[in-house]
């Protein structure tokens, strides 16, 4: 594990300088990416094309999650090359079914389907839920998702249908029909949009929820409304979805997100750290709602010989290096330091919050300053922090954050503090 910073950048190959003019030029326009071009990592440091070192509390946003560089994964994906990355789910692939049982092994799911990411893994639950509701409730010609206010589940038409911030919605109408909206831990608006939908061959058929709320504002899952949710699920034989695309692989310092509620999922979805940065995604679920059959769904990519060997190297490392321990103790102490600083800074910061390293840092509405103000400031200070929403900055640090980092980032954080607040 990483126990200490790295102080001495890797050397910089000589090279002419990194022009953003001409990146635009060909790279479509869907990013306001911040001025700053990386080359290189290691740990959980970043240097830019100019020789810059940066800390990286961003982890590709919750997804290097052995950091950048780390042995054991370039060891088997080296390794993985050299031998096969890709064939085809015609045929049997050893390294998924591995990863498969893994997971299978270390979590309440019996079944896994393997795509390329949290939207695919997303897409792939809803069309499970609606399979299982035109099959075993085969009188429910219109199942509806309910899902939460605020809530992120991806990028694609279904999935951006099922987030509910109208904000990614606008401009991709007509949305995907079958979708409702509730306040996120609010278990009476629940219960009522349920009663509301439930009549004739229209009713709930799942209930797609996050743990936690990433995009949202890193605002987590409340347990008395998640302990109610499954007995509502389990009473009105409606399925229970979890995206755990973020929270899930170790970031809370649990496996998987649903282990801090004490309720188990019917279906869960994963990607972002599950191979520490190497695209995959994956839908897991119990038997009793495993109802795809060959044809019903698909990915020509997913669970590939070379993303499988990456996941499950990274799985192995979690366990083997006792990475969740350390995710508990770094997040303990980054949130004591965190909120250290908002009660220096009582008017500009209201509430800091989370679940081991996934953490965030509310700003007080009522003043202009924006994360992204705060996220560009510390960017200049080499520290790298990303936004979760205008007024929330996110923490995610790879997994592997050792004590003095997790120091250092309180120290940049505070000095920009005193700069701008």
């Amino acid at each position: 594990m990483n126990q200490a910073i790295v102080v001495n950048s890797p050397s910089i190959d000589t090279k002419a300088a990194f022009d953003s003019d001409t990146f635009n030029a060909s790279v479509m326009n869907t990013y306001g990416r911040f001025p700053l071009a990386i080359e290189k990592g290691e740990g959980c440091l970043l240097w830019d094309t100019e020789g810059k070192e940066y800390l990286d509390f961003v982890a590709g946003i919750a997804t290097c999650t052995l950091g950048h560089a780390h042995p054991a994964l370039i060891e088997a994906v080296t390794s993985q090359i050299k031998k096969l990355h890709h064939v085809s789910n015609l045929y049997y692939i050893p390294e998924q079914g591995e990863l498969a049982q893994w997971l299978v092994d270390h979590s309440c799911a019996d079944k896994v389907f393997f795509c390329n990411s949290g939207a695919e893994a997303n897409e792939a639950a809803i069309k499970l839920v609606r399979k299982y509701a035109h099959t075993v409730l085969d009188f429910l010609e219109q199942p509806v998702i309910l899902t939460a206010k605020s809530s992120f589940h991806g990028r694609t038409l279904a999935t951006i249908t099922a987030t509910g911030q109208e904000k990614y919605q606008k401009g991709f109408e007509p949305l995907v029909d079958g979708f409702a909206y509730v306040p996120y831990n609010d278990i009476t608006a629940l219960e009522n949009a349920i009663a509301d939908i439930d009549e004739g061959n229209r009713r709930v058929a799942a209930i797609m929820i996050e743990p936690l709320q990433g995009e949202g504002g890193v605002r987590p899952g409340d347990l008395p409304y998640f302990l109610r949710l499954r007995k509502i699920c389990d009473e009105n034989n409606i399925l229970l979805v979890f995206d755990e695309v973020q929270v899930g692989i170790g970031r809370t310092g649990k496996l998987w997100g649903y282990e801090n509620l004490g309720v188990e999922p019917d279906i869960f979805t994963s990607a972002k750290g599950l191979a520490g940065g190497i695209p995959i995604g994956a839908m897991l679920c119990k038997d009793s709602c495993a109802v795809f059959e060959p044809g019903n769904h698909a990915s020509t990519f997913g669970g590939n010989p070379f993303v499988c060997a990456a996941g499950l190297t990274v799985l192995q490392t979690i366990e083997q290096e006792s990475i969740l321990q350390n995710v508990q103790a770094r997040g303990e102490q980054l949130r004591v330091k965190l909120r250290a600083i908002a009660l220096k800074y009582p008017d500009l910061f209201v509430d800091v919050r989370g679940w081991g390293l996934i953490n965030g840092m509310e700003i007080n509405s009522d003043v202009e300053l924006t994360s992204i103000d705060i996220v560009k400031a510390a960017m200049s200070e080499g520290l790298l922090l990303a936004p979760a929403g205008t007024k929330v900055l996110r923490f995610v640090p790879p997994l592997i954050v050792s004590e003095a980092e997790v120091d250092r980032a309180s120290e940049i954080l505070e000095t920009v503090i005193s700069k701008i607040g």
